[in-house]
């Protein structure tokens, strides 16, 4: 997904940076779902509490929310002011733009503030958007931080091999598949991908698939059905069944349930990622 407009020396790092709005504060959490990319939640003029789902004590409650990679739905909700921004970045964005490898940041949830020695241009950005008056005005004021970012840590060319990693695994079903087309051992992909995204070649597969799936289930709920044998079929599951037992696992739900609270009727949200 490309941001329009979008400077482009942010263009491989960034996949989305739009405003958000929760709906309702009596509408209950947001489902922050499982996805390929790590996410920043950044309140308009509130905290953010975030759990994992299912992991009781696990909640926190942060300023800004910047989520890795996680197999898993997190839970968010804000009390007061329910809207905000809200970006996502590509795996190798992390290292690029926050200078924390994505590894270190997997299964985790950190608050935008921890990394203020890493990136200091970051580390005021909540209050600078709260003061802003517009979208403009706040959008310009986080690409501004996150340039300097890009400044601080810069673009290697590692990073542009990772980023060729990772497209040969979205574009194949199997890890055996992704080590052929880039020219190495399975044991080689796993211990590179593992060691700077903290998942595994599979888990990043499983990823790339169950966000497949949600695009194109928001895309059917939109036209007016939902075609969850249709939605199966082209994501690349077995079939109906593979594909709900695959969003239990992930969700902590159906698809038909997640549509029904959180579909595009339902709020207006961050994607439903986390």
């Amino acid at each position: 997904m490309s941001v329009d407009g979008m400077s482009a020396a942010l263009a491989p790092y960034v996949t989305t940076l739009a405003a958000y709005d929760l709906g309702p504060a009596t509408a209950g959490p947001h489902r922050g779902l499982p996805s390929s990319t790590l996410s920043i939640t950044i309140p308009e003029d509130d905290f953010v509490d975030i759990a994992w789902a299912g992991r009781p004590g696990s909640g926190r409650r942060l300023r800004a929310a910047v989520a890795g990679l996680h197999l898993n739905a997190a839970e968010l909700s804000q009390r007061g002011c329910t809207r905000g921004v809200w970006l996502t970045l590509s795996p190798p964005g992390a290292a690029a733009l926050l200078g924390v490898p994505a590894s270190e940041l997997a299964g985790e949830v950190a608050d935008l503030t921890d990394l203020a020695d890493v990136v200091p241009a970051l580390a005021g950005l909540p209050e600078r958007l709260a003061a802003c008056r517009s979208w403009a005005r706040r959008r310009a004021v986080v690409e501004r931080g996150l340039l300097a970012g890009l400044a601080r840590h810069g673009d290697r060319a590692a990073r542009r091999k990772s980023r060729g990693t990772l497209a040969a695994l979205s574009r194949t079903a199997r890890v055996e598949e992704a080590a052929r087309l880039l020219g190495c051992s399975r044991r080689h992909l796993s211990n590179t991908v593992r060691g700077e995204y903290g998942v595994t070649p599979k888990e990043y597969q499983r990823l790339v698939r169950f966000e497949a799936a949600r695009g194109r289930l928001v895309a059917a709920a939109r036209g007016g059905a939902a075609g969850l044998a249709e939605v199966a079929a082209a994501s690349g599951f077995a079939d109906q069944a593979h594909l709900t037992r695959e969003w239990r696992a992930m969700a902590g739900c159906t698809p038909t349930e997640w549509l029904r609270t959180e579909g595009p009727s339902a709020r207006r949200a961050p994607d439903g990622r986390a």
